[in-house]
């Protein structure tokens, strides 16, 4: 327990600017048997899993486990991976531009090809980068158009908020776009700053739904000074997974863990986290990979389902 704990505060004071911050734990249950689980925001908790390399990850968003399983986006094959259950997580990709670029609309810059100075997350593995690929794709230009119409991406940071070096950049005009996720803590500042706040087509939001992605909304009623609800990608959830072979007594036992400790995991809410929470498949708990049978067992045997 020591070590689990001084594991937590090492993780906890990782240094701010580092681009990458995981974890991971392995837990010998005796006999050479062995747990091994890996927190991690980028796809590399997912290749983990699938190689048997380790027996639990989590990744954000949950559209990065769903690709994975279908075989799309950057994932060349079907993965065989389940879930166990998802922590909410309201979120939307965002993608706002400075007003003097004229643009109203996502699909505009493929039409406008605009010289856009694009600020970017800095952790090049992080998921919304291939995200960012795929929307692109969808909307008829690619980063090396962007590059070829004298702009460029600017990876910095993570998240944004209205202190971080890369929120000001967009602010002041250093920056002349910033398509970055964590929208609670940054997008109404963003309009507040008379910022353009670009919708996706229906023609791209359908050929996205048709790769694995979920449209989500960003809603007027929330963000009273945009001028209409913008249409985009969801970026929601934190979906827990495994390897679909993972033997049913290892995924009961990280299931009775999991049981054991989800009113402890932090979320976006104030109340504590119930594990029905987890277990349905809700907007801001999005899941469209199966969840392994042993886990939709103890799901079942302890009422949730």
């Amino acid at each position: 327990m020591l070590v689990i704990e001084m594991a937590a505060e090492l993780t906890l004071a990782a240094a701010a600017p580092a681009p990458v911050r995981q974890a991971k734990a392995s837990v010998d249950l005796g006999g050479g048997h062995e747990i091994a689980l890996f927190g991690s925001g980028t796809a590399v908790g997912i290749h983990a899993v699938a190689a048997r390399e380790v027996s639990l990850a989590i990744v954000n968003p949950s559209a990065a486990l769903t690709l994975a399983y279908l075989g799309k986006g950057p994932f060349a094959t079907a993965l065989p991976l389940r879930t166990i259950g998802v922590i909410p997580s309201r979120d939307q990709y965002v993608f706002a531009v400075n007003p003097r670029t004229g643009l109203r609309s996502f699909e505009e810059i493929a039409a406008k090809r605009p010289a856009l100075r694009i600020g970017v997350r800095g952790d090049r593995a992080h998921s919304l980068h291939f995200m960012l690929d795929d929307i692109m794709h969808a909307s008829g230009f690619s980063r090396a158009d962007i590059s070829a119409w004298g702009g460029g991406f600017h990876y910095e940071g993570a998240a944004p908020d209205p202190a971080s070096p890369k929120f000001r950049a967009f602010l002041d005009g250093s920056l002349d776009a910033l398509f970055e996720e964590g929208a609670d803590s940054w997008i109404g500042d963003a309009i507040d700053a008379g910022m353009t706040i670009l919708s996706l087509s229906e023609p791209t939001l359908a050929q996205l739904e048709a790769g694995g992605y979920r449209r989500a909304t960003i809603p007027q009623a929330r963000y009273p000074r945009l001028p209409h609800d913008v249409h985009t990608v969801d970026f929601s959830g934190w979906p827990l997974f495994v390897h679909a072979e993972l033997p049913d007594a290892d995924v009961a036992q990280i299931c009775a863990a999991l049981a054991a400790c989800a009113a402890r995991i932090p979320w976006q809410e104030d109340e504590p986290l119930s594990l029905a929470r987890m277990c349905r498949n809700a907007p801001d708990a999005p899941y469209d990979v199966p969840l392994h049978p042993a886990a939709e067992a103890a799901w079942r045997e302890r009422g949730v389902l």
